[in-house]
C-alpha cells in the first residue's frame, strides 16, 4: 500500500551541477510535479545553493506551459481547481514566511488549472511547504552545512517514499543513502523506478514492497538504493 510522499533531493557541494541540474528537472517534473515520487523539497549544500537555484530557475522559465495535446507544450494543467488552490496556498505560504521566488509563483492568466513552473529559495525550515506534497511543478530550496544536517533535514518527514542524492562522491552517497529513512534512494538518478526491483516506502509512505524480489514473497520495509555511477 503506497500513501504518497515528499521527497528530499539532496545536492552536496561536489556535485555536478550540470547533471544535479538535469535531474531535479526529471523528478520535480515527472508528470508535471503530480506524482508521488516527485522531489518535493531540494536540501543543497550552502557553498552551491545560489548557483544551483539560478540554473533551475533557468530551466524552468524555458518550458512552455499549455494543454497537454498541443504541441511545444512542456508543462499541462493541474487535476482540478483545488490542487491549483492548494499549490498557490503553500506557495504563499512560504512567501509570506521569508522565502524568494526566482521564477513563477503565480498562476497564469488564462482558462485552466495551470501553474507556473516555480523556484523558491531561502525557504523556512517551518515552512508548510516542505511538509506537505505539493503535486505541482513547485521547487523549495533549503540549506544544509554537513552531511549529518542534510540527513536530518531530508528525514524531517512523516512520509518515507522514495528521495534522491547527487554527489560527486560514491562514498558520501552509499552512506548518506542508508541513513535515509525512505524505502528508495536514486544516488545520481533522477528515477528509481525499475520492474526487476521493489516498490514502496516507509513510515506513512505505506506498508510492504511490489515488484523483485521482496515484492513476491512477503512484506518487508527493506530499502532500495538505485545508483548511477
Amino acid at each position: 500500500m503506497e500513501l504518497g510522499g515528499n521527497a528530499p533531493f539532496l545536492v552536496f557541494g561536489d556535485a555536478d551541477l550540470d547533471s544535479a541540474v538535469e535531474g531535479a528537472m526529471v523528478a520535480k517534473l515527472r508528470n508535471g510535479g503530480s506524482a508521488c515520487t516527485a522531489a518535493n523539497r531540494f536540501v543543497v549544500h550552502e557553498s552551491i545553493a545560489d548557483d544551483f537555484a539560478g540554473r533551475l530557475a533557468q530551466a524552468m522559465s524555458r518550458l512552455t506551459v499549455g494543454p497537454g495535446l498541443q504541441s511545444g507544450t512542456d508543462i499541462g494543467p493541474l487535476v482540478n481547481a483545488k490542487t491549483r488552490e492548494k499549490v498557490g496556498r503553500l506557495v504563499d505560504d512560504a512567501l509570506e514566511a521569508g522565502a524568494k521566488a526566482l521564477v513563477g509563483a503565480e498562476a497564469p492568466s488564462r482558462r485552466g488549472f495551470y501553474y507556473l513552473p516555480t523556484v523558491l529559495t531561502a525557504v523556512p525550515e517551518d515552512a508548510q511547504i516542505l511538509g506537505e506534497e505539493i503535486f505541482g511543478p513547485v521547487a523549495p530550496i533549503t540549506t544544509f552545512t554537513t552531511p549529518d544536517e542534510a540527513v536530518q533535514l531530508a528525514n524531517a518527514t512523516e512520509y518515507g517514499l522514495v528521495s534522491y542524492v547527487y554527489t560527486g562522491d560514491l562514498r558520501v552517497g552509499l552512506r548518506v543513502g542508508q541513513q535515509l529513512d525512505s524505502g528508495m534512494v536514486g544516488i545520481n538518478r533522477p528515477a528509481v523506478s525499475d520492474p526487476a526491483a521493489p516498490f514502496g516506502g516507509t513510515k506513512q509512505s505505506g506498508l510492504g514492497r511490489e515488484g523483485g524480489h521482496e515484492g513476491m514473497l512477503e512484506f518487508t520495509e527493506t530499502q532500495y538504493l538505485a545508483v548511477d555511477w
